[in-house]
């Protein structure tokens, strides 16, 4: 999708950016506290041989693999170089390769559908229809679990994250908790998390819900 605002495709900027800081990224983002903590709550609440989607897996370590060591998992990401990583961290996974913004499956495929850091790389204004394909595709009281921004940012180029130029566009935290319920999510817990020294000042919304 063209951002003709700014003459760019946002989903290109990312995989681009994450194929140029692919080892990179995997170093610094796989012990992320937030990350960590979220992954745990993610275990401990899918039920036995869940049916998972993650959208936005990266390179796989450590969501995706533990995710994998337990449950059936189709993981998607934009970007091939990621998913090759993902591959030999994940071999469990079922990986595709897609844009989650135009991703599509059957109503009623998964039990939980997760996302760590990945739909703020998404145009906000697609995040309400995308929400709502989500939900579709969940089960009755199946399991969401986003990351997603904490301030207003209708579209961004940070021009040097990580060494990279990459795309960011997202509502407040206000915002997203409405948009998340109006999708047809029940909220469990939301809450807004200051990352740690690795990525100071940073702070997102971490949601978790059920499809009512």
């Amino acid at each position: 999708m063209l951002d003709r605002r700014r003459g760019l495709d946002p989903a290109q900027t990312v995989a681009d950016g994450y194929k140029a800081i692919a080892a990179r990224y995997l170093a610094w983002s796989t012990g992320a506290p937030a990350r960590l903590r979220y992954l745990d709550l993610l275990l401990e609440l899918l039920p036995d041989s869940a049916d998972v989607l993650e959208l936005g897996c990266g390179a796989g370590e450590p969501v995706t693999r533990r995710l994998a060591e337990r449950h059936r998992v189709v993981a998607l990401d934009v970007s091939a170089a990621q998913l090759e990583l993902a591959a030999g961290n994940a071999p469990g996974a079922q990986l595709i390769l897609a844009d989650m913004a135009d991703a599509s499956f059957a109503g009623g495929s998964f039990d939980a559908v997760a996302s760590f850091y990945a739909l703020m790389h998404v145009p906000r204004e697609r995040h309400a229809d995308l929400l709502a394909r989500i939900v579709s595709w969940l089960r009755p009281r199946g399991l969401l679990l986003l990351t997603m921004g904490s301030s207003d940012n209708p579209a961004a180029i940070d021009p040097d994250w990580l060494g990279t130029p990459m795309y960011f566009s997202h509502f407040d935290a206000p915002t997203n908790r409405a948009l998340v319920q109006r999708s047809g999510v029940r909220l469990i817990s939301t809450e807004v998390v200051d990352e740690d020294e690795r990525d100071p000042g940073a702070r997102f919304l971490w949601v978790v819900g059920r499809r009512d």
